[in-house]
C-alpha cells in the first residue's frame, strides 16, 4: 500500500473545503509554530499573527504613499514658483542666468550650468551661447529624456563652476515642443551635486522633464525669429 504523503493531505483539505465544518473540533487543537519564537500558537492565534503582520505591511504602504505624495507636492510648488519667476523676467538676456539661479534657489541643486546654441545674433556673445562643441550639441540631441546618474567626464559637466565636486549629475536637453520631440536640442542644462545619491541612475525623471519643456519654452525666445 503507498503511503500517505504531505502532498495527499494538502491536496485532500483544497478539495475538501467542507472537512473542517464537519470536525470543527480539530480547528482548536491544531498548534503551528510561531514565526516569534519556537512557541506553539493555536490555527487562530496563527491566522491573528498574519492578519497583523498584513496590516502593518498595509500601513507601511500606505505610510510611505503619503509621504511621496507630500514630496511630490512639495516639488510641484517649488516648479510653479520657479516657473512664475522665469516668466516675470522682462530682459531677455538676463533670461538664462535668472533660470539658474532660480532652480539652485528653489530646488537648492548646488551647481547648475545652462549652454543654449544657434541663438539670435544678438545673444551669440553672451556666456550663455558659447563654448559648446559639435560633439556636446549631439550628445544633447540623443537624449529623449533626462539623464541621471554619476559624473563620468562627460564634456557638458565642464560647463559648471566647479566640475571636480560634481558626484552626480541630470543632463537635460533642451528643444521645441516635448522632450522626446524628434527635434534637434538647441541647448542643455546640467545639474549636480556632490551627493553621489541626488541624481542616481534609475532616478524618476518626471519632475525633470516639466521643468526641460518649460525651459525649453522660456528660452526660445533667445532663438531667431
Amino acid at each position: 500500500m503507498t503511503p500517505i504523503t504531505e502532498d495527499d493531505i494538502a491536496n485532500f483539505l483544497v478539495n475538501s473545503p467542507d472537512f473542517f465544518e464537519r470536525h470543527a473540533q480539530l480547528l482548536a487543537t491544531v498548534q503551528l509554530t510561531s514565526p516569534h519564537g519556537n512557541r506553539a500558537v493555536s490555527l487562530q492565534e496563527r491566522q491573528a499573527e498574519m492578519l497583523r503582520e498584513k496590516i502593518k505591511s498595509l500601513e507601511h504602504r500606505i505610510m510611505d504613499m503619503v509621504r511621496h505624495g507630500n514630496e511630490n507636492m512639495i516639488i510641484s510648488d517649488r516648479i510653479h514658483r520657479w516657473a512664475r519667476t522665469v516668466l516675470l523676467v522682462q530682459s531677455t538676456r538676463a533670461l538664462p542666468a535668472t533660470l539658474v539661479s532660480e532652480l539652485q534657489s528653489q530646488f537648492m541643486v548646488p551647481q547648475v550650468a545652462l549652454k543654449v546654441w544657434e541663438v539670435d545674433e544678438r545673444y551669440a556673445g553672451e556666456p550663455f551661447a558659447q563654448g559648446v562643441s559639435e560633439d556636446a550639441r549631439s550628445f544633447a540631441s540623443s537624449l529623449t529624456q533626462p539623464y541621471t546618474g554619476v559624473n563620468s567626464g562627460i564634456e557638458a559637466v565642464r560647463w559648471l563652476d566647479d566640475p571636480d565636486t560634481a558626484m552626480s549629475i541630470a543632463l537635460i536637453p533642451l528643444r521645441a515642443g516635448a522632450i522626446n520631440g524628434a527635434g534637434p536640442a538647441f541647448g542643455m542644462l546640467v545639474l549636480a551635486s556632490p551627493d553621489p545619491q541626488r541624481f542616481e541612475s534609475g532616478l524618476a525623471t518626471d519632475f525633470l522633464e516639466r521643468i526641460a519643456e518649460l525651459a525649453s519654452a522660456a528660452l526660445s525666445r533667445l532663438r531667431p525669429r
